[in-house]
């Protein structure tokens, strides 16, 4: 074997070694810190929704944020990679729903379903003292992804004096909506289902109607951008939530300057869901 061909061989056989991706980070206080544009718009969407956060809170936010940021590099949490987006668009398009959670009589059971990056989930979770929030997805690695932040999140409220039995709970799960609705323990037991960037109106309220309690909330993230797309939408969705036991949406308009089109929207739980809902994904997806 000629010089040349000995190592075009070995080339060959390096390019077959697999390459080992270096873990993930677990640990946010060895990732950079989040600069003053970041907390500048948080500060401010903050004031504008007229909330205030303890330094604890905030202190778990930042975490999650900055685990969103790493992991992000690696695995498709988010199409956001900036952060100032990040808290624009994530952390305080999440906070919006807070003033309305806050209303409930006591501290709320969150399910949010397709969490992926953790938002709304993790924000309105360590915002709502005492609350128990499900942060559920479907892909393995987000689960992943969720369980760190979810772990981060904790210890940062409890470093700020907010944990112990008493604070909030959160926890990831790896389940479809559909398998926690078959399941006596999860169906109509949650007080709040989220859902952003999910789907449409017709097929979260499918999938969110079932597993409310009667009297909860489901609430959806939507943007309006003036063509009629979401009246239409409201529309289409009317006779699924009727028959899945849920009230007539409110649309809510996000007065934000940051945060133009949003809106969120809101079906109240009024009768209990028919055994039949949610439908098999192949049977929802027919006209």
């Amino acid at each position: 074997m000629s010089a040349d061909e000995a190592a075009q061989q070995a080339s060959q056989e390096l390019a077959e070694v697999p390459v080992e991706r270096a873990a993930l980070p677990t640990d946010p206080g060895l990732l950079p810190e989040l600069g003053a544009g970041f907390w500048s718009i948080v500060r401010e969407g903050c004031a504008d929704l007229v909330i205030e956060l303890t330094g604890a809170q905030l202190a778990a936010i930042e975490v999650h944020a900055r685990l969103l940021l790493a992991w992000n590099r690696h695995i498709n949490l988010t199409a956001i990679r900036s952060e100032e987006d990040v808290a624009r668009l994530h952390v305080v398009d999440s906070l919006t729903a807070l003033g309305l959670l806050r209303r409930n009589p006591r501290p709320p059971s969150i399910l949010d379903l397709g969490s992926g990056g953790g938002y709304p989930g993790i924000p309105l979770g360590v915002a709502l003292p005492g609350s128990r929030t499900g942060l559920v997805d479907s892909v393995g690695k987000k689960v992943r992804f969720l369980e760190v932040a979810a772990d981060a999140a904790m210890g940062a409220l409890r470093a700020g004096g907010e944990g112990g039995p008493d604070g909030s709970e959160l926890r990831a799960v790896l389940a479809r909506a559909e398998q926690l609705a078959a399941l006596p323990d999860q169906r109509e037991s949650w007080d709040a289902v989220t859902a952003r960037a999910v789907g449409s109106l017709a097929e979260v309220a499918e999938l969110g109607l079932p597993l409310l309690r009667v009297g909860g909330r489901l609430l959806a993230w939507k943007r309006d951008d003036g063509s009629g797309a979401l009246r239409r939408e409201l529309a289409d969705a009317a006779p699924l939530i009727r028959a899945a036991g849920g009230s007539r949406p409110d649309v809510a308009v996000v007065r934000l300057r940051d945060l133009p089109g949003h809106r969120l929207v809101t079906i109240r739980k009024v009768a209990r869901t028919p055994g039949r809902f949610p439908r098999p994904p192949a049977e929802r997806r027919r006209p």
